[in-house]
């Protein structure tokens, strides 16, 4: 029996009443009458094996979802989704600085977010001791280098096994030029919408690519459900919220590198490019995330700032009252007192990891602030932080990467064990780019960047 993961009702539940925990709606009598009826609250785990529910209980898990989805949420007028109402609630809206952005910069943030994306792979999922135990045990803590399995004993990677599907390409004896991944099938998905409708592009522009060229097996959580929705006859921005308890998920954010490398010196444009994609899947903190992200990136992009002031930018695209920006200066002011990156980490998951999924984007924007600021933007020093914090540790990697690349400025000035092992080559099922070199996607952003944009009609 094929059983899909993160689209059935009885799996969606316990997802949906721990969101509503977060952002403060109370469901604990929906709760109660899904525990009555015999249902789990524990969140369903990707791949997990489990019988299908009963006819009865699946139609009452998607009625205690559309129930949830109705409850009223006291974060609401301080976490709007609305770009209008997100711009008016920030009293710094940054103004635009257009600048120009090379080849060799946008090639460099490429093979940056290809690098962290790669060094996260095989130890994605795992927890922050097994990821400190296995690095250890190679002499390779804080990493240096990409992860290997030669030396290790079997005690070790028995308690702590790499990444089931990304082990066989990512640790250092197995890479092979880049291989698959959904951080880097976003950011191509990204060229091609820019390719065919511009920087003026819909969220309904976003969806027709995805439906075109996005294989449906190669999406996950918000993104999965986004997929479905539009399936079943939805529009945006009614496919982030049908039953998609994913919708604050890091999904948007890993979509964000395109609109910041298309919009050097101009935050505000960047972020209003990955608002527009965001909301297909995403609301409010996924939303911010992705915003935060690009405006961060094309402050990077022109080469003429340091990280934290970059890190600043992209506060200023954030409402200030979420709690994603309240985590991301909690984050950076961890970053600015601890001399120490685990102890800053360990500060960083015992506030967030007892109340948010592991790929929840609050936590995973707080961390990439983190290690942003406390490498002061080296590239080595940011990926690996950022990767040797736990939880998305691909989706982390790859935009610590991308801003570090940046900030590098050209291929050159990255690492070459970093970036030899890549052999400008990225696999992928998206498109016509399998195979594509990181030069050839850098020529095709810096078109995409220096095309003028005409007015939004």
């Amino acid at each position: 029996m094929l059983r899909l993961t993160w689209v059935q009702p009885e799996d969606l539940i316990g997802h949906e009443l721990r969101q509503a925990a977060q952002d403060g709606r109370d469901p604990s009598a929906i709760a109660a009458r899904w525990r009555a009826a015999g249902g789990s609250e524990a969140p369903a785990r990707a791949g997990a094996s489990s019988r299908p529910a009963s006819p009865r209980l699946r139609l009452l898990a998607e009625d205690l979802l559309d129930e949830l989805a109705g409850l009223p949420s006291p974060l609401a007028d301080a976490e709007p989704t609305d770009l209008d109402r997100i711009r008016a609630l920030c009293p710094d809206w940054p103004t635009p600085r257009p600048a120009t952005v090379s080849r060799a910069r946008l090639e460099a943030a490429w093979l940056g977010r290809a690098v962290g994306c790669l060094l996260g792979k095989p130890v994605e999922k795992l927890p922050l001791t097994g990821i400190r135990c296995l690095a250890k045990a190679t002499g390779n803590w804080p990493p240096t280098t990409y992860f290997t399995a030669r030396g290790l004993s079997e005690d070790l990677t028995g308690a702590y096994p790499w990444n089931r599907r990304s082990a066989p390409t990512s640790l250092a004896e197995n890479i092979d030029g880049m291989p698959e991944d959904d951080d880097l099938n976003y950011p191509l998905l990204g060229l091609l919408l820019l390719q065919r409708h511009g920087r003026t592009f819909t969220t309904a522009d976003v969806a027709r690519v995805w439906l075109d060229e996005l294989p449906a097996g190669r999406a996950f959580t918000a993104e999965r459900l986004a997929y479905r929705n539009l399936l079943a006859g939805l529009e945006p921005p009614h496919t982030a919220r049908h039953r998609n308890p994913f919708r604050e998920w890091i999904g948007a954010l890993i979509r964000a590198d395109v609109h910041g490398w298309t919009n050097p010196g101009d935050p505000a444009a960047a972020a209003e490019q990955a608002h527009r994609d965001a909301t297909l899947t995403h609301t409010a903190g996924g939303v911010h995330a992705a915003m935060f992200a690009a405006a961060v990136i094309a402050t990077a992009a022109t080469g003429a700032h340091d990280v934290h002031a970059c890190l600043r930018a992209g506060l200023t695209v954030v409402p200030p009252g979420s709690r994603l920006a309240e985590a991301v200066r909690h984050a950076v002011h961890l970053a600015e007192t601890h001399a120490d990156f685990d102890a800053v980490v360990d500060a960083l998951h015992a506030r967030h990891s007892p109340t948010h999924h592991w790929v929840h984007a609050v936590p995973n924007t707080a961390l990439i602030a983190a290690a942003l600021t406390h490498a002061d933007g080296d590239f080595t020093g940011s990926v690996s932080r950022a990767v040797s914090g736990g939880w998305d540790t691909d989706s982390n990697g790859a935009t610590a990467g991308s801003v570090a690349g940046l900030l590098a400025g050209c291929p050159a000035a990255l690492p070459e064990h970093w970036t030899a092992p890549l052999k400008n080559r990225l696999a992928t099922s998206v498109g016509d780019f399998d195979g594509t070199g990181f030069d050839t996607l850098a020529h095709l952003t810096h078109r995409e960047a220096t095309r003028p944009c005409p007015s939004p009609t």
